[in-house]
């Protein structure tokens, strides 16, 4: 084929193209006219009539919809604050007779042993609450150093101890489940000897 042919070949492709965008613009543009057309066209007054009777029927289910809703969310609201009531007053409860027992320390006349192993008991039973809650101690002493369950108050030199474990727990930390409530505040060892090695 010859590049006159070849030309020819391609623009009666191009023509082709062009002539098929122009019938499908005219095909739109009659659409248009007949959209603005109709939308010109008067409405009956039984249709008009009709018509506005939905669209208050349509409003005022909106409306009752919209009431339903809110009385809905406010009362889950009302719920959720009656369970969180009842459920840090059943906390509370249990930590009542540890209160008792602090009191009656408070009030006890004997002597410093006997004063320790009140409290000690009490401290127990503290533990014992608190289990019942799924709360326990985070280990630290003896474990190594874990920034995502103790908090460093400082360090110690120790050589009897490895480098970066725990050496002093100097507040004990807690845990909910698996959520941390409150690190444990400790003093981390620093051995030389690891160190140098």
């Amino acid at each position: 084929m010859s590049e006159q042919e070849t030309e020819l070949t391609l623009s009666e492709e191009a023509s082709a193209a062009i002539a098929a965008a122009a019938e499908a613009e005219r095909e739109e543009q009659a659409k248009q006219a007949a959209a603005e057309a109709e939308a010109d066209l008067p409405v009956s007054r039984a249709d008009f009539d009709q018509l506005k009777g939905e669209r208050d029927q349509l409003l005022d289910r909106l409306a009752r919809l919209q009431a339903e809703f809110e009385n809905a969310r406010k009362r889950a609201e009302r719920e959720r604050a009656d369970f969180r009531d009842y459920a840090v007053g059943n906390v509370i409860e249990q930590f009542l007779p540890v209160l008792d027992h602090f009191e009656m320390a408070l009030k006890a006349t004997g002597s410093v042993e006997q004063l320790r192993s009140g409290v000690e008991l009490i401290v127990k039973q503290m533990e014992d609450v608190l289990r019942q809650f799924h709360v326990v101690a985070v280990p630290a002493l003896g474990h190594e150093f874990d920034p995502h369950q103790h908090e460093a108050l400082g360090s110690v030199e120790r050589a009897d101890l490895p480098d970066q474990q725990v050496a002093e727990e100097v507040r004990r930390g807690y845990r909910l489940h698996e959520r941390l409530l409150r690190p444990a505040l400790v003093r981390v060892a620093h051995n030389p000897k690891q160190v140098n090695e």
